[in-house]
């Protein structure tokens, strides 16, 4: 492990952290409490019977879990709240089925996940023929490029976990198995995206996917999940029930498979700047403090040993990125038993920070905002 950053800017982070319980700030929006978060979800429900029951499922899930985990959900048709002043408001936006077209709405939202607001978009939200569009959403942000094709038609299939390292993703197997789903694939190749970290794609094992001979993929690499590591975003190539159109009935649910259920929840929760788990009302577990960068603050070499350099790295789940702020003040790590303490002692700019056996002193005392 190395350094990302200097010490003072680890010192001024921990001064100003967000919620140690797993809490990650988002710079330009306020921080919410631990376990509590606002989700404002965009969407037009007017096109194609599949996506407008996927539209209203998500509605009434997304609300359900929000009560259930301590976020709350706010669904909407009017694209003009997205706005700087209504979006200061909300630590994640959702896109469910398609995305801005006014100047105005575009910049705000362009400003807004440039800050470090959060994002989980859903399948339509991606779709465009034409990059001309919105250059910086569909080539920058999300790394699509244009549509090239779709299968058909929908099908549940097995998804590799590609990176069991980012909290959205954490505590899942090796593969899991999806919704059913119209899948979509792009013009650029994500994988040689430096920008893009893919977090599920389509397993080996569950080709060809497809029921139309037509429309089915039998090999090739399709990414399905994935989150650009600019910004506190993940895509989600799904939102697309398989339905019955003479009747408008709906076939199939996307929130009908438990682990892409609890992949989205920590989507959400990671978009949000809070842990990788599903998020529930603070209970004084331990979690981890991140800021600048997206980084955690880390124990180098996962050393237990006193004297120990604490800094910030790529967040990976380990223990050595695991805190807990004790009612006695200090930030204690579970994994070496040990606390983060200023060197010296001293208070000076530039102090070095490490882990040391705890003992209450002046040095090992953090104060957090309430």
């Amino acid at each position: 492990m190395r350094v990302r950053h200097g010490t003072a800017l680890l010192l001024r982070l921990l001064a100003l952290a967000a919620l140690v319980l797993g809490l990650q700030a988002a710079p330009a929006h306020a921080a919410p409490a631990a376990g509590t978060f606002r989700v404002l979800a965009f969407y037009d429900g007017t096109y194609d019977a599949a996506h407008i029951s996927f539209d209203h499922e998500a509605n009434t899930w997304f609300a359900q879990q929000g009560a259930a985990h301590g976020f709350t959900y706010t669904a909407t048709t009017d694209w003009s709240r997205l706005n700087s002043t209504e979006l200061a408001g909300y630590q994640v936006v959702m896109f469910l089925d398609n995305y801005p077209h006014t100047a105005s709405q575009r910049s705000a939202f362009q400003s807004y996940v440039q800050n470090g607001g959060g994002f989980v978009g859903f399948h339509v939200s991606a779709f465009n023929t034409d990059t001309s569009d919105w250059p910086w959403y569909h080539n920058t942000f999300l790394g699509t490029g244009t549509f090239r094709s779709n299968t058909w038609g929908p099908t549940q299939e097995t998804l590799r976990v590609d990176d069991p390292g980012h909290p959205a993703a954490a505590g899942l197997p090796a593969t899991i198995t999806s919704s059913v789903s119209e899948w979509y694939s792009w013009q650029n190749d994500l994988r040689k995206n430096p920008a893009i970290d893919v977090l599920a794609s389509m397993d080996p094992s569950t080709f060809p996917i497809g029921t139309d001979p037509n429309q089915t993929w039998y090999s090739g690499d399709y990414p399905i999940v994935w989150s650009n590591r600019d910004y506190r975003m993940v895509y989600n190539n799904f939102g697309h029930n398989a339905m019955d159109y003479a009747t408008d009935t709906a076939l199939s649910s996307t929130f009908a498979s438990a682990q892409q259920n609890r992949l989205l929840l920590q989507e959400i929760a990671w978009a949000a700047g809070q842990d990788g788990g599903p998020v529930t009302p603070p209970d004084g577990t331990a979690g981890r403090i991140t800021g600048y960068g997206g980084k955690c603050v880390d124990i180098a070499g996962a050393s237990t040993a006193n004297g120990a350099a604490v800094q910030l790295y790529d967040c990976n789940g380990s223990g050595a990125q695991v805190w807990q702020h004790r009612s006695s003040g200090e930030l204690f790590n579970p994994a070496s038993g040990k606390c983060l303490d200023a060197t010296g002692p001293s208070s000076a700019n530039g102090t070095r920070l490490q882990i040391w056996t705890c003992y209450a002193a002046a040095n090992q005392q953090w104060t957090l905002p309430a």
